[in-house]
């Protein structure tokens, strides 16, 4: 098969040739802002899923839909030892541009506020580079969004920004890709000018993308965070979806499988988003000829595993420090002791006994793990690997 024509793309976040089985979120958006943008009650939306679902690639997919629709749009990726400031006066910055709002004295007001809420994070005494707004030439607005208090700022900025938006008979959607590295302050903070924005029917919606415990996160910040956000699990796709994102993107090149070998493929990728394309692209450099036959899936296989082991699972696992690595291993052998879901969770008691130690002793690994993004906890006293088949990988390479 020709290298050169080979159509799948098992890249982090890039959109694959065929987004198959998500249909239905993106159908189920493109009714939230009809409604917002017609001032009816609608909840901000949050994505969870384990990496490699593809919850990056819908979230743009999402954001392409508002920007057809004339929306103003922006993305930022939230990390552990940022404010939420900057990155969100860029997107909103980005936004209130795309809105293009007939009047420039309104749209200049309301880029005045973002600058006044980025450069209350800076202080009095930062330096010009932190007190500096890329792209903002309007003054900043003093005492709007500029409290000190992330809360109320955010609430004032929002609100701003929404009107901005009614006025052009459109809406403003941020994009937060992994929202659950968020600071808490800033979780409450956005928690509450969602609460403020759902009240006043203000047309500005927020749509964040995390791991599963996500959920937990905001609840733990807002109650009433529950009701206040649409949560859409995105998960592995089933056989008939993966085999569309496999057969798909090959008929666009004038090539096919068979049923054995869509079968293996499925096998072996467990219907994940990525591994769909990491296994596609090794398949389709190896195979000779189309159709595609479970011979050559099962030629292709150790390929791409190797290109997970080295990019995938890998840069993870070095991640880790060698008693992090421990109990990772410790993981996967208690899941495989118990014959547990691969992508299950396991009790920390049973992490603690394949290591023959006492649970209190191994919480500082299990904290690092937790804030490197390696593992999750859904529930008190049971953890969970945040990447699919890791497991696997740790008995059988690490």
């Amino acid at each position: 098969m020709d290298p050169i024509r080979n159509p799948y793309a098992p890249g982090a976040g890039q959109r694959p040739p065929e987004l198959a089985g998500r249909d239905e979120q993106l159908a189920a958006f493109d009714v939230v802002l009809e409604r917002v943008q017609r001032g009816r009650p609608e909840r901000s939306l949050v994505l969870t899923g384990l990496r490699g679902v593809g919850k990056t690639v819908l979230l743009n997919a999402l954001r392409g839909a508002a920007v057809r629709k004339g929306w103003g749009t922006g993305k930022l990726e939230a990390r552990p030892d940022q404010s939420l400031r900057r990155p969100l006066a860029s997107a909103l910055h980005q936004a209130v541009r795309e809105l293009g709002h007939p009047e420039q004295s309104e749209t200049d007001h309301v880029l005045g506020v973002i600058r006044s809420f980025v450069q209350r994070d800076a202080g009095a005494d930062a330096k010009l580079r932190d007190r500096w707004s890329p792209g903002i030439e309007a003054p900043a607005v003093r005492g709007r969004a500029d409290s000190g208090d992330v809360e109320i700022d955010l609430v004032e900025l929002l609100s701003d920004v929404g009107g901005l938006a009614a006025d052009t008979g459109k809406g403003v959607a941020v994009f937060i890709d992994e929202m659950q590295d968020l600071g808490a302050d800033d979780v409450s903070a956005l928690c509450a000018a969602c609460h403020e924005l759902s009240q006043s029917g203000l047309p500005v919606i927020v749509v964040g993308a995390g791991l599963p415990h996500l959920p937990a996160v905001l609840s733990a910040s807002k109650s009433y965070s529950e009701r206040l956000f649409s949560y859409q699990r995105i998960d592995r796709l089933e056989r008939a979806q993966a085999d569309r994102a496999l057969v798909a993107p090959a008929a666009e090149e004038e090539a096919s499988y068979d049923e054995d070998a869509l079968a293996a493929m499925y096998d072996a990728t467990g219907g994940y988003p990525y591994f769909i394309q990491a296994y596609g692209k090794a398949v389709w450099d190896l195979a000779p000829r189309s159709p595609i036959t479970a011979a050559d899936v099962a030629v292709a296989a150790p390929e791409a595993e190797r290109e997970l082991a080295v990019g995938f699972f890998g840069s993870r696992f070095e991640r880790a420090t060698p008693g992090e690595r421990d109990y990772l291993r410790a993981m996967a052998d208690a899941a495989a002791d118990l014959g547990a879901d691969p992508v299950g969770a396991v009790a920390t008691a049973d992490v603690a006994a394949v290591l023959s130690k006492k649970p209190q002793s191994l919480s500082p690994a299990r904290d690092a793990l937790l804030k490197k993004g390696l593992i999750y906890s859904g529930e008190r006293g049971r953890i969970a690997f945040t990447v699919p088949h890791f497991g696997r990988y740790l008995r059988t390479q690490a």
